[in-house]
């Protein structure tokens, strides 16, 4: 017997006398790949991850076929939570989430009054979920025109960084900045090690562009070019290697700014980009007119630039997926894609959208949890607690029966409005229960109470 077999014993031993709750299927989705495990965990921390059939002592919960996932961790999530939770609000988007077998959201700092740009205003978001979270719950801040000197005490206090606009947000409270408040917010931000995550269009080249009102799809999609989000991110690039600082590039839509990342990437600048489920898998050709429950900032775009964003998750060039769960009251979603509300609701359904278009496209679970749990974490520094499945990380799981379909209610959602462009569609993937550190908070549509940690930034 070698030391390491000797080693694994001994950590097969520890766990059996330790554990309290034991996870078993033939499919655990770990960072080596999916196959048959035991799950341990104690005290609300996974111990061991042992042979399927490993003796490991503790309460037994045996899942059989259904896929063990690490809990999921989506990073852009728009609460709305105080001051718009007619939107949404925390009770009911962490249900939201919990039913779709993420565990944990980080919240967005605007469409909440106040928005999380100061310290205090961080304290008074902070009140306010504490007691609503199903799940766990960390905030960004904000950097606007005329905040600079707020960022390092929000830094401190907590937030996971910064979201910047650099066009108009749609909310009078959250102005964007310019190309010289980018600059300021940048050189700041990089001057205590933090980050800066952007959405990435140009105001500019938004304003150049064909404005037509009305329901037509194709004239909203005229509206926000590739090009106004292509120049944005060429500017942001600039900056952030001038700068040498750390950016994240929100929600890309346009797969023709896809060669500036790379090449950026290979210069050495520090970015990382995500994309969203409704980029992998709605398309402009099948958006019906005055449908604007389609509507987003940037929009959903061409099946052929869908094709591009694929391949730019296969090769690492997009780093993960979130939702931009940005959800609104039905009166804002007008048939006139110029006034209505932009935004897409999607937490619940965020890893059976995904799963549905990733196997048809070869991809398996493990890439889905590295793209929704593994990489997300990576992104806000919470990788050593949450993410995979693995001894030291928080017992965050979803229990995913992967070859169920189900036909998308709106009803049976948890989002406060129950608005959604995933309406009618036959998805792939049940959630038939997720856990959050070893405690199984959903479990086919029932509840435990509240159970969520508000998170900070570590140190």
């Amino acid at each position: 017997m070698s030391d390491d077999d000797s080693a694994d014993d001994d950590s097969a031993r520890v766990a059996a006398r330790v554990a309290d709750l034991v996870l078993r299927s033939t499919r655990v989705v770990t960072p080596e790949g999916t196959r048959p495990a035991s799950v341990t965990v104690t005290d609300g921390t996974i111990t061991a991850v042992l042979p399927h059939d490993a003796e490991a002592g503790g309460r037994l919960v045996d899942l059989g076929a259904q896929v063990l996932l690490p809990g999921l961790v989506d990073t852009h999530v728009h609460v709305n939570d105080p001051g718009r939770t007619e939107w949404e609000g925390f009770w009911t988007a962490t249900r939201a989430a919990a039913a779709g077998g993420v565990t944990t959201l980080i919240d967005m700092p605007l469409n909440s009054l106040p928005p999380t740009t100061t310290a205090g205003n961080l304290r008074v978001k902070q009140a306010v979920a504490a007691d609503k979270a199903h799940v766990d719950v960390g905030f960004w801040g904000g950097a606007l025109p005329g905040n600079t000197a707020d960022l390092h005490p929000l830094h401190d206090a907590g937030v996971f960084g910064f979201k910047a606009f650099l066009s108009p947000s749609g909310v009078d409270e959250f102005p964007h900045l310019d190309r010289a408040g980018l600059d300021r917010a940048l050189t700041e931000i990089a001057g205590f090690g933090g980050l800066l995550i952007v959405h990435a269009e140009d105001p500019h080249r938004l304003a150049g562009a064909p404005q037509h009102g009305g329901p037509r799809y194709a004239d909203f999609l005229a509206s926000r070019p590739r090009a106004a989000e292509d120049t944005a991110i060429a500017a942001l690039l600039a900056a952030a290697k001038r700068l040498d600082a750390r950016v994240h590039i929100l929600h890309l839509s346009s797969s023709d700014a896809l060669p500036l990342i790379a090449a950026a990437r290979a210069e050495g600048v520090r970015v990382t980009v995500e994309t969203c489920p409704h980029y992998l898998t709605l398309t402009a050709e099948e958006v019906p007119d005055g449908a604007s429950e389609f509507k987003c900032c940037p929009p959903i775009r061409e099946a052929a630039n869908q094709d591009l964003l694929w391949a730019a998750l296969a090769d690492g060039t997009i780093d993960c997926v979130v939702t931009d769960h940005s959800p609104s009251t039905a009166d804002l979603k007008t048939a006139d894609f110029a006034t209505a509300w932009g935004g897409i609701s999607g937490l619940q359904l965020s890893l059976p959208a995904v799963w549905t278009a990733a196997r048809a496209r070869g991809h398996d679970l493990t890439d889905v949890a590295r793209w929704m749990s593994a990489r997300t974490a990576a992104l806000a520094g919470l990788d050593h607690r949450k993410g995979a499945i693995a001894p030291g990380r928080d017992a965050d799981f979803a229990v995913l029966a992967p070859d169920e379909t189900f036909t998308v209610d709106p009803a049976a959602l948890q989002h406060r409005n129950r608005v959604t462009a995933y309406a009618g569609r036959t998805l792939t993937g049940v959630v038939r229960s997720t856990w959050l550190r070893g405690e199984r908070i959903y479990a086919d549509g029932e509840f435990t109470p509240p159970r969520g940690h508000l998170l900070t930034r570590p140190a």
